[in-house]
């Protein structure tokens, strides 16, 4: 099967296949307590050290709802720019497994939390608006540990009872890089909100992937597999691609799709069958007898409303407008709220157009070569902004300053101590330029003949050997405008 290259079809000498896809995000709340106990979320306690009686199921032990979570959810909802529903139910979502040790999940079913919003991305072909489809609340489970003994399974319930707000989209979404780009955003919101950290690493952040095709043109959609608990972008696009395929095969041969939930396999770059996929009948979904419909008043969401912080569109919108900044530009330095940060910290005293280009080129490359995140950037945001000063001044060239900038990440110094201590302050005396200038031009004088008589692209030279004369030093308006001089004489 020929393929071109994935991005918004699969293209087969019999048909253009469209891909569908929508995602169930599982965000863990950041809260220092679980939903319904008062045990601790904190990552990377012992093996069930952070366990009640309620997480483990104990009889006869009541949940209590986190008042903290619901403002989370609530907030996330906001952010999403989806409706708040003021009444609603926790159920009770049944099915048997080893971690789960009260045989049911308390989730929502018909009456979540927050109902429907959007999301807007940026992509490379211009803005796509993305459904939500609801956000509800529900309680993790536990995690089963197979490869600690081959006779055993291990259960840990640390994760038993966490908060975890699932974000599920319409199936919206049309390729991999729709994915990632819906991921970051996402990920991006909750963090300048402070309700989820979206550490993917730490099982904060994962994501129910449903796929399925369809001929291009066709409106019905496809029979859809879900792939579970994906835990990383890259693996997302990678499931989506392989599933996608696998899918296009099958009905390309005749057979047809069948609804199930399907694992990827990373090394293999596969997906395979894990269970027939369950409808909503199979939990048998019931109001949780021992929760209480939940009922919000207006003025509690309006509160919240009117406190959040500006979120990464709002800000997108104000750098491009008070900053002059590209949309591009916009998007880098808004998607994480301590870049932005970090941003405006620089360009308070300093040149915005150089701010901009020394943190997205310089010192982007240097956190991402060290795999650093700006809270550890080696360079402070008072550091970076003196040393723009002292091109701004014309202290120091821009070339010495990439030299002093690599000196301040391996040290952490101050600038304007490197600048002194290395001797590397711009040549900015007219009178001492001019003496360079005649010497180089003294020891040239064939090619001074040269330029003179056409031979213009010799300029470049001229001004290689003066600023090799002044060690780099030489301010270089100067020398342009001394040598110009000189060479019309």
């Amino acid at each position: 099967m020929s393929k071109e290259k994935f991005n918004y079809f699969i293209k087969t000498e019999k048909n253009n296949w469209e891909v569908i896809i929508g995602l169930e995000v599982h965000a863990q709340v950041i809260s220092n307590s679980k939903l319904f106990s008062g045990s601790s979320t904190k990552f990377g306690g012992q093996p069930n050290t952070q366990v009640s009686l309620v997480d483990s199921a104990f009889p006869g032990m009541l949940p209590v709802i986190n008042k903290y979570c619901i403002e989370q959810a609530i907030k996330t909802g906001l952010g999403l720019n989806a409706k708040i529903n003021l009444l609603s139910i926790f159920d009770r979502k049944n099915y048997f497994y080893a971690d789960l040790p009260a045989g049911y999940q308390i989730s929502q079913y018909k009456n979540p939390i927050v109902g429907e919003g959007s999301v807007t991305l940026d992509m490379p072909y211009g803005t796509k608006v993305v459904g939500i489809e609801r956000l509800h609340l529900e309680q993790d489970a536990g995690k089963s540990i197979h490869d600690l003994s081959p006779d055993n399974t291990y259960v840990d319930l640390n994760r038993s009872g966490v908060a975890l707000m699932e974000i599920v989209s319409k199936p919206d979404l049309r390729s991999p890089e729709e994915v990632n780009s819906y991921v970051k955003k996402l990920r991006t919101i909750m963090r300048y909100l402070g309700t989820c950290d979206g550490n993917m690493q730490e099982g904060s952040l994962r994501a129910d992937v449903n796929v399925s095709v369809r001929k291009k043109g066709e409106k019905k959609l496809g029979t859809r597999c879900e792939i579970k608990n994906v835990n990383s972008i890259r693996f997302m696009e990678m499931a989506i691609e392989s599933e996608a395929n696998r899918q296009v095969e099958i009905l390309e041969s005749g057979k047809k799709i069948d609804q199930e939930t399907r694992l990827f396999d990373t090394k293999k770059n596969e997906t395979r069958s894990m269970r027939s996929k369950e409808e909503a009948h199979d939990y048998r979904y019931f109001p949780d007898p021992d929760l209480l419909p939940l009922e919000i008043e207006q003025s509690f969401v309006d509160n919240l409303k009117k406190n959040l912080p500006e979120l990464p569109d709002q800000k997108k919108d104000r750098f491009i407008k008070d900053f002059k900044l590209s949309s591009y530009e916009a998007n880098v330095l808004v998607s994480d709220n301590n870049i932005s940060q970090y941003f405006e910290d620089v360009i308070k005293n300093s040149d915005i157009k150089l701010a901009k280009n020394w943190i997205i080129v310089e010192l982007f490359a240097v956190l991402n070569k060290k795999n650093l995140d700006i809270k550890n950037s080696p360079v402070s945001s008072n550091n970076l902004a003196k040393l723009i000063n002292s091109i701004s001044s014309g202290e120091i060239s821009g070339k010495i300053a990439k030299q002093v900038f690599e000196l301040m990440v391996n040290t952490g110094d101050d600038p304007s101590k490197i600048i002194k201590e290395k001797g590397l302050k711009q040549q900015s005396d007219p009178n001492e330029l001019e003496k360079i200038v005649k010497i180089v031009l003294d020891k040239n004088t064939d090619k001074v003949q040269q330029f003179k008589s056409g031979k213009e692209k010799l300029y470049g030279f001229f001004v290689g050997e003066i600023m090799k004369a002044s060690s780099g030093k030489a301010n270089p308006k100067l020398v342009n405008d001394i040598l110009k001089k000189e060479l019309k004489k």
